[in-house]
């Protein structure tokens, strides 16, 4: 594998020689090794890398743009679990990452009837092997194969080319730019997952949704409202509160103001603390109730160990707690009494499957569901983009231009564009 180290690419990663169905010998690419493990802005290096061709039912994708998730910033770290040791790392020793993603079929390998060269897609982040029996007749989650494209395997959009499987592709909404179309599918399918099939949304059933304003918890709102839900969310400022009303929901509540409810070591271990911290939390069921007129049906959880007690708590009797993610740590803790004596469920969600992203993406080409971007970089802001998110100093979805030149490139309809959220 030819491996050439530079601070930049030597050429501009928007212009090619070749012509679609055909490939260039090497490409720009945002990689990751395993002795370059650390902080994004020391791990991501651009290296000139060969192009790979496709095979059997795979294809090549000439990357428009790039969208940054938090997956990035784990490859990049090695933490909590380094990528090498698995997925298709160790056979090419690098990592090029990247889950979200926009651009044109390239070329497409044996048994491909579906796409062909010049088609402009979005990409899903589902890779598994054909082989297991699960993605026949069941669901793909359920394999053992089952890996997140651009974070267990290489060959992700942090490059000008990338190399997926045929059921990752999805038709691009045209009224979105490219950069737009790149900045929604990992944290909108999985939300569409998590309410639509998971937790069985219904018509006028009552949600709350933790980090509202947050990757996911925007397009949780979006969905619950599409719907005909009500819906609260849960910020940490009035303007983030006045976001998510516009985006649908009934009310907010600023978690600021219940901060002792938040589960946390020292409150686990002082008794007068696990006293303020469970008055805190009857407050904020109370005031979630006093908005939604009664306890919600559905608590969209994915802060994890900080905040599940209290879902636990304030979800109606019979009612889900969706989790689909623990960025407060996974060791959750919290009193089961509630959980069995009235009868509440916990819902486990990861990803979405091919069938699943193809009926979520159809609402974003609707316009029903909008996309949200907040800062559009050049392809040279690969490392620096992780490094703002690894330092939590980044303001919503970041997208990355790789073959686009502009932030309006790749607009052909009239459809709604995506919100940006300065």
């Amino acid at each position: 594998m030819l491996r050439t180290e530079d601070s930049a690419p030597g050429h501009s990663v928007s212009e090619l020689a070749v012509e679609p169905g055909e490939l260039p010998e090497t490409m720009a690419a945002w990689v990751v090794r395993k002795e370059r493990e650390g902080e994004p802005k020391d791990a991501y290096k651009v290296e000139e890398i060969e192009v790979p061709e496709p095979g059997p039912y795979e294809v090549i994708v000439r990357v428009m743009a790039a969208g940054v998730n938090f997956n990035g910033v784990w490859a990049a770290l090695g933490k909590p679990v380094s990528v090498f040791g698995y997925g298709d790392h160790p056979e090419y020793g690098h990592h090029i990452g990247g889950s979200d993603g926009s651009g044109v079929v390239w070329k497409v390998g044996q048994g491909i009837d579906n796409w062909k060269p010049g088609d402009e897609v979005i990409l899903y982040a589902g890779h598994y092997s054909y082989e297991d029996i699960e993605v026949h007749g069941f669901d793909p989650m359920a394999a053992r194969s089952f890996e997140a494209w651009g974070y267990e395997t290489t060959w992700g959009s942090f490059a000008q080319f990338a190399k997926v499987q045929a059921h990752q592709l999805l038709p691009r909404p045209q009224g979105l730019s490219w950069a737009e179309s790149a900045s929604y599918g990992l944290s909108y399918f999985t939300a569409y997952r998590l309410l639509i099939e998971r937790s069985n949304l219904q018509v006028g059933q009552k949600v709350l949704v933790w980090g509202a304003a947050g990757g996911l918890g925007v397009f949780a709102v979006q969905l619950a409202a599409a719907a005909g839900a009500d819906v609260v969310g849960v910020v940490n400022s009035a303007e983030k509160g006045r976001l998510v009303e516009d985006l649908g929901a009934i009310g907010w509540v600023d978690r600021s103001e219940f901060d002792e409810m938040m589960r946390t070591a020292e409150n686990l271990a002082d008794r007068d603390a696990e006293k303020r911290r469970t008055a805190a939390m009857r407050a904020f069921a109370k005031r979630v109730k006093s908005i939604l007129g009664e306890e919600p049906d559905i608590v969209v959880e994915h802060v994890g160990k900080a905040t599940f007690p209290t879902s636990v708590f304030t979800v109606k009797p019979f009612g889900k707690v969706a989790i689909c993610g623990a960025t407060s740590g996974f060791n959750l803790d919290f009193d089961a009494r509630y959980l069995w004596m009235r009868q509440k469920e916990i819902v486990g969600c990861h990803g979405v499957n091919a069938y699943q992203a193809m009926k979520a993406n159809k609402l974003v080409s609707a316009g029903k569901i909008r996309p949200l971007l907040s800062q559009t970089m050049g392809f040279d802001g690969v490392a620096e983009a992780h490094q703002l998110m690894y330092e939590n100093k980044h303001l919503g979805k970041i997208a990355i231009q790789v073959g686009a030149e502009g932030e309006d490139d790749g607009r052909n309809g009239d459809g709604p564009r995506a919100i940006r959220v300065r």
